[in-house]
C-alpha cells in the first residue's frame, strides 16, 4: 500500500491534534501511522535548514525545516502574503510585487524539495498543500522525482484576466501543470485555472485536464468539510460549560449574533459592521434585542495591511457603539484573542444568527461549523456570502452580496423575523450538505481521483 506523504506550509504541533480549523484539521482524518507530514517548522534561525527534523507522534512521522529571517520575509511575508494571497482574493490593489520576493519564493521552494526529495519513496502519494508551495511539483520533477504528485489550492483561484496582473502568471500555471492531480475547491475555481492554464500558458484544456509540454494534468473541484459529527457533539457539551453560561447570562435574553475569523482584508469585516449598523439604523425593532459578537482574531500582524484593517475595526467599533449603545446594552462586542474550538462551538450553538461574508473565500469551514453547531429543534439561521465557496453547497443559506451593506442588513432582519418552520426547513437541507461532504469524505474522494490518475511514462 502506498504510503501518503503530506506537504504543508505549517505542520502540525508534534504530538497534538490541530486546535483550530482549516487544513490540519481536514487532513487529521488521514494523518494515520505510517504517514509522512513534511513543511515549514514555524520557526526562523540564521539560515534555512538543509536537512529537516524528524519527529514521531501516534505513528505518524513530521519533518520539519526552519527558515532564515530573509526567506521567511520574501518567502511568507512577500510573495505569498503579499503578492499571492491579495491577487487570489482579487485585492489587485492590495499586490504587492517584488522579483526579490519572488526568487525567495522560488528558491525556498527548491529548498523544500532538495530536503524532502530523499525522504521520498517511488510509490508514494505526495499530496501538497496550498499556495504558498505551488512550485514544488515542479522543482520535484526536477530533481527526478517520477512518482505520484498531487496538488491542492485551499484558497480561491481567479479569472485570467485576473491572473495576469502577475508578472509570473505563465509560470506560475505551468507549475501547477507539473502534479497529476491539480484540486480547488469549487467548480468556478477550476473553471477558472482551465481558462487561464489555455489563455495565458498555451495548454490544451477539456472540462477535466490540462496538457502542457508533454504532461497530462487532471484537474477536479473537491470541496472540503469539517467532521460534522465531532463538531456538534463539542457544542452540544460546551452548553454545559461556565463560559457559555456567563456569555447567556450577559445577553438576557438577546437574540445572539455571532462571526468568527482571522483579521483579514479578504473576510469583509468592516462591511459587515456597516451592515450592522445599517440593520440598527434601518430596523429599530431590534435595539436592546440583539448583540452581535465579532470574533477576529489577529494574524500576520507583521504585514502593514492588517495593522491598518485592525485600526479601522476599532474606529468602527467605537463609532457604532457610540451611536447606538444605551446604559444596559451595547450592541457589538469585538474581541481580537483567538477563541478555544470548544467555546466557539457553543457560541455557535446558542447564536440566532451565524453571519459569514467574506469577500471571497475559498471554502469558509466556519459556516459548516455554525451549521454542524445547531439544535434541529431551534435552529439559527445562516448567512452566507456569495463569494465564500461554501456557498456552492449551502444553498439554503440566507445568501448576500458582502460588498451590499444593506443586502446584509435585509438578511439579519429576515433572520430574526423567520418563523421557526422556515428556519428548520433552512437548517435541515444545510445540515444534510455539511454532515455529507465531511473532511473524511473530502479526503477520501481527493485519494481515490488521485490514485486513478494514470502515472506520466
Amino acid at each position: 500500500m502506498a504510503r501518503l506523504v503530506i506537504v504543508s506550509n505549517r505542520v502540525p504541533t508534534l504530538g497534538r491534534r490541530a486546535q483550530a480549523g482549516g487544513l490540519a484539521v481536514a487532513l487529521q482524518s488521514v494523518a494515520s501511522p505510517g504517514t509522512l507530514w513534511f513543511g515549514w517548522s514555524g520557526q526562523t534561525a540564521t539560515k534555512t535548514a538543509t536537512e529537516p527534523r524528524i519527529g514521531e507522534a501516534r505513528g505518524v512521522s513530521y519533518a520539519t525545516l526552519d527558515l532564515s529571517a530573509s526567506d521567511y520575509g520574501q518567502f511568507y511575508v512577500g510573495f505569498s502574503n503579499a503578492t499571492l494571497w491579495p491577487l487570489f482574493h482579487f485585492r489587485t490593489g492590495l499586490m504587492r510585487f517584488s522579483r526579490d520576493d519572488y526568487a525567495g519564493y522560488l528558491s525556498v521552494n527548491r529548498s523544500f524539495a532538495e530536503a524532502l526529495m530523499p525522504l521520498l519513496r517511488p510509490d508514494d502519494l505526495v499530496w501538497v498543500h496550498d499556495y504558498h508551495l505551488i512550485p514544488l511539483g515542479e522543482e520535484l520533477r526536477r530533481l527526478g522525482y517520477k512518482g505520484r504528485l498531487g496538488f491542492f489550492l485551499h484558497i480561491p483561484f481567479v479569472p485570467p484576466a485576473v491572473l495576469q496582473v502577475l508578472p509570473p502568471a505563465a509560470e506560475l500555471v505551468r507549475m501547477l501543470c507539473a502534479y497529476d492531480l491539480t484540486g480547488f475547491h469549487t467548480s468556478r475555481f477550476v473553471q477558472d485555472f482551465l481558462a487561464s492554464a489555455r489563455d495565458l500558458a498555451g495548454a490544451e484544456v477539456t472540462e477535466n485536464s490540462v496538457r502542457l509540454d508533454g504532461r497530462e494534468t487532471a484537474v477536479g473541484a473537491f470541496p472540503i468539510g469539517i467532521d460534522a459529527a465531532a463538531f456538534a457533539r463539542t457544542a452540544v457539551r460546551a452548553l454545559e460549560t461556565g463560559y457559555i453560561a456567563r456569555v447567556r447570562e450577559s445577553l438576557q435574553g438577546r437574540a445572539l449574533i455571532v462571526s468568527a475569523d482571522r483579521l483579514d482584508y479578504s473576510k469583509g469585516l468592516p462591511n459587515r459592521l456597516e451592515g450592522f449598523g445599517r440593520l440598527l439604523a434601518r430596523f429599530p425593532q431590534h435595539h436592546r434585542k440583539v448583540s452581535f459578537l465579532q470574533i477576529a482574531a489577529r494574524s500576520r500582524e507583521d504585514v502593514a495591511e492588517y495593522q491598518s484593517l485592525r485600526r479601522e475595526l476599532d474606529r468602527m467599533t467605537g463609532d457604532l457603539n457610540g451611536r447606538f449603545s444605551h446604559f444596559d446594552w451595547v450592541p457589538l462586542r469585538y474581541m481580537t484573542q483567538m477563541v478555544q474550538r470548544p467555546r466557539l462551538a457553543g457560541l455557535f450553538r446558542m447564536a440566532r444568527i451565524g453571519l459569514v461574508t467574506p469577500l471571497q473565500d475559498g471554502m469558509n469551514l466556519v459556516a459548516k461549523e455554525f451549521v454542524a453547531a445547531q439544535d434541529s429543534e431551534d435552529p439559527g439561521v445562516l448567512v452566507l456570502s456569495r463569494f465564500a465557496g461554501a456557498a456552492e453547497q449551502l444553498r439554503d443559506a440566507l445568501i448576500v452580496n458582502p460588498y451590499d451593506p444593506d443586502e446584509i442588513a435585509d438578511a439579519m432582519h429576515a433572520a430574526l423575523e423567520m418563523p421557526l418552520e422556515e428556519r428548520k426547513r433552512r437548517h435541515d437541507s444545510l445540515r444534510e450538505a455539511v454532515f455529507q461532504g465531511t473532511a473524511a469524505q473530502f479526503c477520501a474522494s481527493y485519494l481515490d481521483a488521485f490514485e486513478a490518475v494514470p502515472l506520466a511514462a
